[in-house]
């Protein structure tokens, strides 16, 4: 056998052995060959997709948020909103550095949870960029889940997740551990990114289709089409550890981890009747109910479980907003165009 025919026959090896976690054949710094194309795709997305909150001009809201034109109802959704986010973002990034990259031992997965830990850095940037200029109390708002049971409820549900997986004996090369890795990414990917955000968008975006706070709607806008990336990724990672570890995804994990999903949704639905005590923009709290069931089917159905609600989307425009094939032109201020400068076709 000749090198060359080594080396393919030791390259075919090597993909062959990679594994999403508990991988001890492949030293994790080996990205090339490539066997996870999805979490490579991800990462070149997350990269095209580049944006920064200075970018966006915050003129107009300042102007508006000073006027009297916004009611109590509305600036009450947006505070709630900015105090939920800033402290959310947060715990996310928290949880890929200090949780998750830990144990996750594919490199071209690791390469994305980078990317995607700089995007929650960059989130975290634009509730400080919006505080900022609006002059707003920061204390106020990023103390904000101290203050509010609602806010308060779901970032707990969260750092629950997360506590038994930060401590140091954690490993997943047990049947336990690892299934609670992947409850830590299902609570982490499918429920505060896939259902916890959700509310909060179509809040802050109903302004802005009313041409309301368009620095903020437009902020928000970019952090939806980040979160949708998110998503994606983290449902490719956990389908993809069920494929390669079938003896964790046991009918009884299953019902788990649907009780997790259910109480989240009604996490999520006192939270937005604390947005909302009363109706605004078209917007009443009931409609949340069904609008979160209705998310909560697709997130467990893109895991393979069966839909628990059957509940309608009462908010059909939200799925333009995610439309990922959008890019945000910035000489127009508004959002036609997303991706970074390097891949816009003028």
């Amino acid at each position: 056998m000749s090198k060359t025919q080594e080396d393919a026959k030791k390259s075919r090896m090597n993909v062959e052995e990679k594994r999403l976690i508990n991988c001890r054949a492949v030293d994790v710094n080996q990205l090339m060959p490539l066997k996870y194309k999805w979490a490579w795709e991800h990462y070149l997305n997350g990269c095209a997709n580049h944006w920064m909150p200075t970018e966006v001009p915050m003129a107009k809201d300042i102007e508006l948020w000073k006027s009297n034109q916004l009611t109590e109802d509305e600036q009450l959704v947006i505070m709630r909103n900015l105090g939920f986010f800033s402290t959310a973002e947060s715990l996310v990034g928290n949880n890929i550095t200090l949780a998750i990259f830990r144990h996750v031992t594919n490199p071209e997965a690791r390469q994305y949870l980078l990317r995607q830990a700089f995007e929650e850095a960059i989130h975290t940037h634009t509730f400080h960029y919006i505080v900022e200029s609006l002059a707003l109390d920061e204390r106020e708002v990023f103390n904000m889940y101290n203050e509010i049971n609602s806010i308060h409820d779901k970032d707990a549900f969260e750092m629950n997740l997360t506590e038994e997986v930060l401590q140091g004996g954690f490993t997943t090369e047990t049947q336990e551990g690892a299934q609670k890795f992947l409850e830590n990414l299902i609570g982490f990917y499918i429920i505060m990114e896939g259902i916890f955000f959700y509310s909060g968008f179509v809040m802050i975006l109903s302004f802005h289709r009313q041409n309301k706070m368009t620095g903020i709607g437009e902020q928000f806008q970019y952090i939806l089409r980040d979160e949708t990336i998110h998503l994606n990724f983290g449902i490719d990672l956990i389908n993809g550890i069920k494929e390669e570890n079938p003896h964790l995804w046991t009918p009884a994990f299953q019902q788990h981890v649907i009780r997790l999903i259910k109480q989240a949704v009604e996490l999520e639905i006192l939270y937005a009747k604390d947005c909302l005590p009363r109706g605004i923009l078209g917007l009443t709290a009931p409609m949340f109910r069904e609008y979160v069931q209705h998310i909560a089917d697709r997130r467990l159905e893109r895991i393979g479980l069966k839909p628990q609600y059957h509940s309608r989307n009462p908010f059909p425009w939200m799925s333009e907003t995610i439309d990922l094939g959008k890019e945000k032109n910035f000489f127009e201020t508004r959002v036609t165009e997303y991706q970074s400068s390097s891949n816009l076709v003028w």
